[in-house]
């Protein structure tokens, strides 16, 4: 454990009072509403974590958010921090290993995409099946930091068992739910056209400036994860329609709803498991 983790730990464990949640659920732009559907609540600001930066990027409140979801005790966290908005990797993989260190064993990562894939319109969700790093960043490169693995097997980032369970969860609910692979970016601009071309080449079916340094930090550490994206617009090339964050925001609020069901389900649906086991 590096000594940021550490006092961030202290903080968090205090704040906690005991509560001990076994999930984690990171909150994408335009989906903070997410946090809304707790019940027994409690907020830290990000001002108040030793370690933990603002959240600068409109649709992230810049908060943890303890509580209860699906009958079982969750910890949201509501705002990432971005390489692009200056944050080593260190800072960004910060909350990854704050999970860790409080003993959670699954993480629901969500995020707003760029749909590449033809057949995704905006509002479309989908589960993250695979990713491609093209951040040219990796958050474990330097010494070895105790508790991870050297050379962590991404062979499946995603657990198979959590993404079944997000189809069951899905189909019972009638909520459509795509699977596909996730582009990761560096941003803050979007991506170009030829970009976008070559991302799809490459086997990307969405476009995202996050997640991915996240997903190799809990993976190194041994949870589990679940990605869940939300296509907020089509991919530049794809549309006539200039992008921008306030429509992406708008999308992702609009299909919130049936991402809020859809993860509610999946917490729900793990209560009382051992989230090392499934």
């Amino acid at each position: 454990m590096t000594s940021g983790v550490t006092l961030a730990l202290a903080t968090v464990e205090a704040w906690l009072s005991g509560r001990r949640p076994l999930i984690a659920v990171v909150l994408g732009s335009g989906v903070g509403g997410l946090a809304d559907r707790l019940v027994d609540v409690d907020r830290l600001p990000y001002g108040r974590i030793p370690g933990f930066p603002g959240a600068t990027v409109p649709g992230h409140a810049g908060e943890l958010v303890a509580g209860v979801l699906g009958g079982n005790a969750v910890l949201c966290q509501s705002g990432r921090f971005h390489p692009y908005e200056g944050h080593g990797q260190a800072t960004v993989a910060l909350p990854s290993r704050l999970f860790a260190a409080l003993g959670i064993g699954q993480v629901v990562l969500t995020n707003a995409a760029g749909g590449i894939r033809r057949s995704f319109a905006p509002g479309t969700l989908m589960c993250i099946a695979d990713q491609v790093n093209l951040t040219w960043a990796n958050p474990l490169v330097g010494a070895l930091v105790p508790g991870d693995t050297r050379f962590p097997d991404m062979s499946t980032p995603f657990a198979t068992e959590l993404i079944a369970l997000a189809h069951r969860v899905a189909g019972a609910g009638g909520i459509a739910l795509e699977d596909g692979v996730y582009g990761g970016v560096m941003g803050p601009s979007y991506e170009t056209p030829a970009e976008v071309r070559m991302l799809e080449r490459m086997g990307a079916d969405v476009v995202g400036m996050s997640t991915i340094a996240e997903v190799i930090t809990l993976r190194a550490l041994g949870l589990r994860c679940l990605g869940l994206s939300t296509i907020t617009n089509r991919a530049a090339g794809l549309s006539l329609t200039p992008l921008s964050h306030a429509d992406v925001m708008t999308t992702a609020r609009v299909a919130g709803e049936s991402l809020g069901r859809l993860v509610e389900g999946v917490v729900a649906s793990l209560h009382a498991r051992d989230p090392h086991a499934l």
